[in-house]
């Protein structure tokens, strides 16, 4: 099941990459196995840097359901959130977060994250947001 909707951001990925006003970055929200919201990375498109998929999700699901339902939900990443979005992550106080690709693969790729986090404790990371990574294969052919 995680699968299934982890394969719906990596495909809302590869949208954005070929979309002029996206980003080669998708994300999923889903409570109790329904679709919440699905986006693109809008980065390109747009004046705000900050439409990164993560943040956009929890914008469009608190419009569609409200903030305080957001911890009943799951979000599925193309890959592993930044700082920024992380902290939105932490507000919304998700059940579970499901990434393909790592930060690491994302700096490999030229998608740069801060020195900061890079230095971070990743462990900690994934416990303190019950993060799990999954289908990375999938997630990186988005960007080669």
């Amino acid at each position: 099941m995680h699968e299934t909707y982890l394969r719906r951001a990596i495909a809302k990925a590869k949208e954005g990459k070929e979309s002029k006003e996206g980003g080669s970055f998708g994300a999923v929200i889903v409570r109790d196995n329904e679709i919440i919201c699905e986006v693109h990375n809008r980065v390109k498109g747009t004046d705000d840097l900050t439409q990164h998929a993560e943040l956009l999700a929890i914008q469009v699901a608190c419009a569609k359901i409200g903030k305080d339902q957001l911890k009943e939900c799951v979000l599925y990443t193309s890959c592993e959130p930044c700082m920024m979005c992380l902290g939105a992550c932490h507000w919304a106080k998700f059940k579970a977060i499901y990434y393909g690709a790592s930060a690491d693969d994302a700096r490999k790729f030229g998608y740069e994250y801060s020195e900061t986090f890079y230095k971070m404790d990743g462990t900690l990371r994934q416990t303190e947001f019950k993060m799990t990574q999954l289908l990375k294969e999938e997630a990186l052919d988005v960007w080669r």
